[in-house]
């Protein structure tokens, strides 16, 4: 009876003993698993992280590319108007150069034309040469106020050294001082500059 009591005991003790080991397994599995997850989500949170941060910098440097590009364009097309507005003030200055020198070589022709016409006699104006004479002259003057080629007047002008070259002084009560007596030579403007200056007399 003694051995029987006692192995019913163990039985007993076994059974009391196992349960227990297993819970405690199975707490312990169920530790490690919950680690596993926890880890497993603070890994998935860096790599979301890292991934957005990444994401950012992608971004910027997108950001910076296309600005950079844009400034590059903005300072292109600047380059290109001052380029543009430079070449025109350069065609207009060789243009008006190119006036300018064409007057200069095709006024010494118009004075002669002028100091032929005046040589003609009173009776001899009628005539159909002098006719045909003035109206050549008439046609230089025309095409020279069509390109902005304008005489100068000097008659009842006040003497001004930036239009007149003063080649001589004389004492004259009919003329106030520093006024205009007598025109030589003709002189003509191009727009605001002096092609050629006039020639004249200079009351004192």
């Amino acid at each position: 009876m003694a051995n029987k009591s006692e192995e019913n005991l163990d039985e007993l003790l076994k059974k009391v003993t196992e349960p227990e080991s297993d819970s405690k397994e199975d707490t312990k599995e169920e530790k490690t698993t919950e680690c596993e997850t926890e880890e497993k989500e603070a890994t998935s949170e860096e790599n979301s992280e890292e991934q957005k941060e990444d994401e950012k910098d992608s971004k910027d440097k997108k950001d910076e590319i296309i600005e950079d590009l844009n400034d590059r364009i903005k300072r292109q097309m600047a380059e290109f108007e001052n380029f543009r507005k430079r070449s025109e003030k350069e065609k207009s200055q060789m243009y008006d150069m190119g006036i300018k020198t064409f007057a200069e070589k095709i006024l010494p022709v118009v004075d002669n034309f002028e100091r032929g016409l005046a040589q003609v006699p009173e009776e001899n104006k009628s005539d159909s040469f002098v006719d045909g004479m003035n109206l050549v002259y008439k046609q230089i003057l025309t095409a020279f106020d069509e390109i902005g080629i304008k005489p100068i007047e000097t008659e009842g002008k006040e003497f001004d050294p930036n239009l007149h070259n003063a080649v001589m002084h004389v004492e004259d009560e009919n003329f106030g001082d520093n006024m205009i007596v007598e025109e030589f030579q003709k002189g003509y403007t191009y727009h605001d500059t002096v092609v050629r200056h006039s020639m004249v007399k200079v009351a004192n």
